[in-house]
């Protein structure tokens, strides 16, 4: 009778942990491909997932000060890096994708990759993500600096949060022009809006994404399967259809 008692108690807790979904941070850059990847996992594995979207910097605060993620997309491998130094993941990062970095624009200015049109009076702001905590947008500033145009337009850069806030400021109307993540630009619903440019990788340093299972996962099992299928060759297809490499 015990043993009957303490099987009957300890059933829905068993239960509950079984249906909680998967909690993955997702950096910004990733948002939109993060939307393909979770529908895919969902359906191969019948494993329900929950994708939380910020700066990558903003997400390793969140997870240091104890937020409830199992897994960790960067945009970046030294965030995640420093989560590992810290004793907060299970293993070491590894990367998922190369992603890179375009100009984007909703208005007709002639956008071309020595970025001149950025001093155009016309342009009074470009959005860049705030580059403390969005490797997007360290990787924007390190663009302008190595084209000795920062100084020209630093008066005009309205930052954003994230990459997401970026893309914000472009849709609205509220920048003319940013600097954003390929893989926003080629998300369908965004394919027709304006027109980009890619920007060349020689002003700025690759960008690996990495990725970690943090140590507080109480399903590391869903959160393994999750890590395996990034490897698998349905979701490189995803990740290649949205400009990674």
């Amino acid at each position: 009778m015990k043993r009957l008692t303490l099987l009957l108690l300890l059933l829905p807790i068993t239960l509950f942990v079984q249906a909680q979904p998967l909690r993955v941070a997702v950096a910004a850059n990733a948002q939109f491909v993060m939307v393909q990847l979770k529908t895919a996992f969902q359906k191969k594995t019948g494993i329900e997932v929950e994708s939380i979207v910020n700066s990558s910097g903003k997400l390793t605060t969140q997870i240091q000060q104890g937020a409830p993620y199992d897994i960790f997309l960067s945009a970046d491998m030294e965030y995640p890096q420093t989560l590992h130094k810290a004793g907060l993941t299970v293993a070491a990062p590894v990367i998922y994708a190369y992603g890179s970095l375009v100009l984007w624009t909703l208005t007709d200015l002639p956008l071309s990759t020595n970025l001149k049109i950025l001093s155009d009076p016309a342009v009074r702001h470009v959005a860049i993500a705030n580059p403390a905590t969005a490797p997007y947008g360290e990787a924007a500033v390190s663009l302008l600096k190595h084209k000795a145009l920062l100084d020209q337009v630093q008066p005009k850069v309205v930052y954003g949060e994230s990459i997401a806030q970026v893309n914000q400021y472009i849709l609205s109307g509220a920048a003319e022009v940013g600097f954003t993540a390929k893989s926003v630009v080629l998300d369908p619903s965004l394919t027709k809006r304006g027109h980009w440019i890619d920007l060349p990788t020689t002003g700025y340093s690759p960008i690996a994404q990495g990725v970690v299972v943090l140590k507080r996962t109480t399903i590391p099992k869903e959160a393994e399967q999750f890590m395996a299928f990034l490897r698998s060759p349905q979701a490189r297809r995803i990740l290649q259809q949205f400009g990674y490499h």
